[in-house]
């Protein structure tokens, strides 16, 4: 369980998205996490096979505590050894609570994956060896067995009814409720709600395996759905029995769950402008039924109301292409309603500690917009709508590279001692859709060229948003900048997120008097303030800070 940030202390599990078998690469998505503030997924530290997942969704896991075992690379061609006779078969079954590795670090767990020292073994239940399952049961198609999976002395057996590869000889007997099975077979069978009665058994003597209720489940059109997809669709008001999955043996995920709420949001606009359009019909005449709305196609979140802007402590990164507004949303389910108030006390805490602990001191100045608002109309006269840049792309860029000339803003406050941080990773806070607040990470965000800047910033609000966040971009930001421009703000004098030391607000752009050359003008501006730590500088550092942004806006061909 990797830590998202200085405050957080432990996380859950929502959904697994590999299986035992499966080959992962360095950085793939492998899971999604929850922590207090937001929805993150995972990706691996390493690359090789699944060898076991250790916890199941909805257990509540410390930070360093291992998740899963991955074997680096993947043995072939050894031959399966059957179960000893003389020791139990071992089932992972999610605990109600993981614990870590007495004595070891994140870091240090981190480097202990493998299968010959994980840094913790699963807790399970065990399974007398008279009913374990012999190795080599037949697996129903449509999950072929994964290439070079090294061979197990004990059949792999996923937490919480994730399927797992298997092979060998098949018999069918007839169905029958003097059918035997094991423990953990009854066990997939309550999760999967099969009747075990009427489920063929293909093991050794007509013995229902595993893989005959998986198979049982998916033939009785009931697509399996991952706890967080069902909280999800709980909030958004879908049913997920009509919901098309498209995860492993038809399983529904989060996903699959946005869609088809967004295909529902869209076709209650649709008919709600198709009513709004239909002339009355005189009272005598005959009434027909509506015809069903069309199904419209599948579209990603929705993007920002108003494209351009800069909301309530938020990035709103246009331009004029983005989508409309979707129809409003139905009242938050009470399971959200409890998260938005863990979210609001995980703010509230982190907050509490930054005005307790760090001693801020402010600066502000006001910045001439003129020559990058020019720059910026001549830019997107040439450009494909789609690809427009809005003031905040510059004034992220400029922001970043003022942190990597002045190095003394841009790190963390650890240990009684000023951190650098390792490249110039902005924090861009964006508020959440039902409240609360996230900072998430635009990497090396220097060196992104404007264009790139502007769609990885379109990207990064909308997955925060929809709980869609990579762990690296959740992880703690080295500056962060908010806005508050779009409510009417003139300047937003931030509170630093610790352990970062500074944090950049910028108010609305608008046009004021200016004297130039002893003539009076008009022209576009807009106040930039930073919130800095005294411990990490002086005044004096943070003057340098914005001295330097307001220079490099003064030149927006350079950003």
């Amino acid at each position: 369980m990797p830590a998202l940030g200085a405050d957080m202390e432990e996380g859950t599990l929502l959904e697994w998205l590999v299986h035992p078998g499966d080959r992962v690469h360095r950085g793939e998505v492998v899971a999604v996490i929850e922590t207090a503030k937001s929805t993150v997924e995972i990706e691996s530290f390493d690359e090789g096979t699944v060898e076991r997942l250790l916890v199941g969704p909805g257990t509540r896991v410390p930070v360093g505590a291992p998740l899963a075992v991955i074997a680096p690379g993947a043995a072939a061609g050894a031959p399966p050894e059957p179960p000893s006779p003389a020791g139990p078969a071992r089932a992972a079954e999610p605990a109600h609570t993981a614990e870590p590795a007495r004595g070891a670090g994140p870091a240090e767990q981190r480097e202990r994956r493998g299968p010959s020292g994980p840094a913790a073994e699963p807790v399970g239940q065990a399974e007398p060896a008279g009913q374990a399952e012999p190795a080599g049961q037949a697996e129903p198609a449509g999950r072929p067995l994964p290439g070079g999976r090294p061979a197990a002395a004990e059949p792999a057996v996923p937490a919480a009814g994730l399927p797992g590869p298997a092979s060998g000889p098949a018999h069918a007997p007839a169905p029958g409720a003097g059918a035997t099975f094991s423990p953990l077979v009854r066990h997939l069978a309550e999760q999967e709600r099969v009747d075990l009665s009427a489920v063929r058994g293909t093991g050794r003597g007509g013995r229902v395996t595993r893989s005959d209720v998986r198979h049982a489940a998916r033939t009785g059109a009931r697509p399996r759905v991952t706890p967080f997809a069902r909280r999800l669709a709980a909030e958004l008001g879908v049913d997920p029995a009509k919901v098309r999955g498209t995860g492993p043996d038809g399983a529904v995920r989060a996903d699959d769950v946005r869609r088809a709420a967004a295909r529902t949001s869209a076709a209650r606009t649709s008919a709600a402008r198709t009513s709004a359009d239909r002339p009355a019909r005189p009272a005598s005449a005959p009434t027909e039924a509506p015809a069903p709305a069309p199904e419209a196609p599948a579209v990603v979140p929705p993007a920002p109301e108003r494209p351009g802007a800069v909301a309530g402590g938020e990035w709103e990164p246009g331009p004029e292409a983005a989508p409309a507004a979707p129809a409003p949303a139905p009242a938050p389910a009470p399971a959200s309603a409890d998260r938005q108030a863990a979210l609001r006390r995980a703010v509230g805490a982190l907050m509490s500690r930054s005005k307790h602990e760090i001693p801020h001191y402010y600066l502000s100045t006001t910045v001439d917009l003129a020559a990058a608002v020019a720059w910026m109309r001549d830019h997107n006269r040439a450009c494909p709508v789609a690809e427009r840049l809005v003031p905040a792309a510059l004034l992220l860029k400029a922001a970043a590279l003022g942190a990597r000339e002045v190095p003394e803003v841009n790190g963390f406050w650890t240990d009684d001692r000023f951190v650098p941080g390792g490249g110039v990773h902005l924090g861009v806070a964006v508020s959440l859709r039902g409240g609360g607040l996230l900072a998430p990470a635009l990497r090396d965000a220097d060196t992104l060229p404007l264009p790139r800047l502007m769609s990885a910033l379109r990207d990064l609000v909308a997955r925060a948003r929809t709980g869609r966040l990579r762990g690296s971009e959740a992880g703690d930001p080295t500056i962060t900048v908010t806005n508050l421009g779009d409510q009417g703000v003139e300047a937003v004098f931030g509170v630093i997120y610790p352990p970062q030391v500074a944090l950049v607000g910028f108010g609305r752009v608008t046009e004021r008097p200016v004297a130039v050359d002893g003539m009076l003008g008009v022209r576009p501006a807009v106040t930039a303030t930073l919130s800095a730590d005294h411990r990490a500088g002086d005044g004096a550092v943070g003057a340098r800070y914005l001295s330097a942004v307001d220079r490099l806006l003064q030149k927006p061909e350079e950003l």
